[in-house]
């Protein structure tokens, strides 16, 4: 439920908090000159830049550092995934809060003060501030406003497509989206970093799932506004179906109690059939399956730490999630469904 406005404008920080941004990038040379002159336009300065390369073969760490010379920049020999940079730059600094920004986007000047005002003046059981994350295309409508989670195992974008002016109020979410966040460093030290086993997607759904368990929440700041290019730093779709398709099933299978996992077991599985026709993608979705296997002794040891770590009862799980996330018909996965009335 949304919770009243709070005009962050008119907050002040007496001591600015030491804020690091860390930026994954993986052939990012298209998007990276406005993303990084955007950072440095910005009212509140971070204390510093890290660029985390995937193994980018477009130039774009030398393009980056010709940008902006203050940039740290750590560099791996191939691609590693989006959970293993973002752990790489949050290893490598001490900043207090953590601010995770994707190379598709260009975040407005208040962007970095709002998070970091909106996060000091929170409690301390609020782990992190998602941004308002508007589409690139067209700045009146939302990209993201925070991270849902249905039964199904469907994460949405929460307000996605709709008009921003639906979406300012500040709110209590389930996870923010990672592509343009902020976070408590001494969360991500209590509650782990990101699980690399994910590669990317899904990565700060997880880490916003194990976070509830151990009593923190989230939180969406409105004015906190940043452009966003969907899936401008996308991997191939066959390659993408693999990886959310595992990854779905690992984010449930990790953080499910058992009790969950029967009692909603006919939609869990409902959302893998669901998946298996929409994407069109059939031999993709069974290798995602398939690609679960070798992680099963993981998804036991962490279902162990979880539970030991785990602060609130049980059945709270079934207050957190949603019935069903907005996707689109699955009829829309057939085209000779969707031919105009006359047409043949």
């Amino acid at each position: 439920m949304d919770s009243p406005a709070v005009s962050v404008r008119t907050m002040t920080i007496s001591s600015p908090p030491d804020i690091a941004v860390i930026i994954p990038n993986w052939n990012g040379a298209r998007w990276l000159p406005a993303c990084l002159a955007a950072l440095d336009n910005q009212t509140l300065r971070p204390s510093e830049i890290i660029l985390v390369d995937n193994g980018s073969t477009d130039g774009s760490p030398a393009l980056a550092k010709a940008a902006c010379p203050s940039l740290r920049v750590i560099q791996f020999p191939v691609n590693r995934g989006f959970a293993a940079a973002v752990n790489a730059g949050i290893r490598q600094t001490r900043a207090s809060f953590i601010a995770l920004l994707n190379t598709d986007t260009r975040p407005t000047p208040d962007w970095l003060a709002v998070l970091a005002r909106t996060l000091v003046a929170a409690p301390a059981q609020v782990a992190g501030i998602a941004s308002c994350m508007v589409d690139m295309a067209d700045p009146t409508r939302i990209e993201n406003a925070g991270d849902v989670l249905s039964w199904q195992g469907m994460a949405a974008k929460r307000g996605h497509g709709l008009p921003t002016s639906e979406f300012n109020q500040s709110a209590s979410i389930f996870s923010p989206c990672a592509g343009a966040a902020m976070y408590r460093r001494s969360f991500l030290e209590e509650v782990g970093l990101f699980d690399e086993r994910f590669f990317a997607y899904l990565e700060d759904v997880d880490l916003g799932f194990r976070g509830r368990w151990m009593g923190f929440r989230f939180d969406y700041a409105p004015e906190a506004v940043i452009l966003h290019q969907g899936h401008g730093a996308g991997l191939p779709h066959a390659r993408y179906v693999r990886l959310i398709t595992r990854n779905r099933i690992l984010l449930l299978l990790k953080n499910l109690p058992v009790h969950a996992l029967l009692r909603h077991a006919l939609q869990i599985l409902y959302g893998q059939g669901y998946y298996l026709i929409a994407y069109r993608r059939p031999l993709q979705v069974i290798c995602g399956w398939l690609m679960v296997v070798p992680h099963i002794p993981h998804l036991l040891r962490e279902r162990r730490r979880i539970a030991s770590l785990r602060r609130v009862p049980v059945h709270q799980v079934e207050s957190w999630l949603i019935a069903f996330a907005p996707e689109r018909p699955l009829r829309s996965a057939f085209p000779w469904r969707n031919k105009p009335a006359g047409r043949t």
